[in-house]
């Protein structure tokens, strides 16, 4: 065989190998993509994404756009080939840890997004009506039973907490403060409202219930440090003036309370708040209107920008990582709270765009 026959033929078998052990050796890595934006304004899959009764509305123009990231999934194991390949594209890979904590399975991870994404919404709605100057009325409930727990089957999650021991609760923190006065093996008593009688009074937009059950439940050891548990989550839930249902499935995490928050404001104070311009943005928010960062602000920048956007409300402590690689014609606005973006979305409305609070390139 001629030598440079061999040689060839030499090339590609180790290129051929190569290719094998890319596709075949995994990585501990996982992808970060733009994922989709969602109008907050319109409709997703035939339903407004906002939806409010017994409160008048108004029509709204423009956009504002919660955004997302696409992201491999917790049993996906990457493999060297679509690392390189990510590397070399517009996507983030990122070590799998970094999205995926060891040892959380994906079930969990769901689970984890979806509650998240659930406290979102809360928070939105409330931070909402507060700066619109609406009163909320909060309660403590029992957030959660831990499996085979003294609880379990005596407290259930909605449960509303009146008082422990005959102390009134005020807020989740002031429950575990109570039965920590215990030992271990002493019964603590409850006074709740069950969680049906409080939803089905709710509904009905009637007052919580008056008549409270005694539940006791007998403390057992914490197993960390010898303290007295029940074993319950001890939440904050909220009952809102009128009805506020917010209607997008397939999404997870906390990163669209702003925009949620800002498109009810949006629809429920005359006029357009955009004026018909395309605002994105991405962002936690709290009860008290304060913006969280967020993470994988790159990807959801740049699925702002080919969906049409031309702001992009921007968490302040996200601000120097999403300068960088930043899309042409996309202006970065830095909010630190509600108040920021509602007033820094009036501007942009009105086109006097020269004080807005731009993030700085770094």
């Amino acid at each position: 065989m001629p030598r440079r026959t061999a040689t060839m033929l030499a090339s590609t078998l180790m290129l051929i190998a190569l290719l094998c052990a890319g596709v075949l050796i995994p990585v501990p890595y996982a992808e970060m993509s733009p994922g989709p934006t969602v109008n907050t304004l319109g409709e997703h899959d035939g339903e407004p994404v906002l939806d409010i009764k017994g409160r008048e509305t108004h029509p709204t123009t423009g956009h504002l756009n919660m955004t997302t990231v696409r992201v491999t999934g917790a049993d996906y194991r990457m493999n060297l080939l679509e690392a390189v390949y990510g590397w070399l594209s517009r996507d983030a890979v990122v070590p799998h840890s970094t999205l995926y904590p060891e040892g959380q399975t994906a079930e969990q991870a769901d689970q984890e997004n979806a509650e998240e994404f659930s406290q979102s919404q809360e928070s939105a709605k409330v931070a909402a009506l507060e700066e619109m100057g609406e009163e909320v009325a909060s309660r403590v409930v029992v957030g959660s039973v831990v499996e085979d727990s003294p609880s379990q089957g005596k407290l259930h999650a909605g449960d509303v907490i009146k008082s422990v021991d005959g102390t009134r609760v005020e807020e989740p923190g002031d429950v575990a403060k109570l039965v920590t006065k215990h030992e271990p093996g002493e019964p603590v008593d409850f006074s709740v409202v069950p969680a049906k009688k409080a939803a089905a009074a709710e509904k009905a937009r009637e007052p919580e219930p008056k008549a409270t059950e005694t539940v006791t439940v007998t403390t057992k050891e914490a197993p960390d440090d010898g303290r007295a548990i029940v074993g319950i989550e001890a939440a904050t839930d909220h009952t809102f003036p009128f009805e506020i249902d917010i209607r997008l499935a397939d999404v997870g995490g906390p990163s669209a309370g702003l925009m949620f928050a800002l498109g009810i404001v949006d629809k429920l104070t005359p006029g357009p708040l955009t004026g018909g311009k395309f605002v994105a943005g991405t962002g936690t928010i709290d009860e008290e209107g304060k913006v969280g960062p967020i993470g994988g602000i790159q990807m959801k920048t740049v699925g702002a920008r080919e969906k049409g956007a031309e702001f992009f409300l921007t968490p302040a402590d996200n601000c120097a990582t999403a300068t960088k690689n930043l899309p042409d014609g996309l202006t970065l606005v830095k909010v630190e709270q509600m108040s920021d973006a509602l007033a820094s979305v009036k501007k942009i409305a009105k086109g006097d765009t020269s004080g807005l609070p731009e993030c700085a390139k770094g």
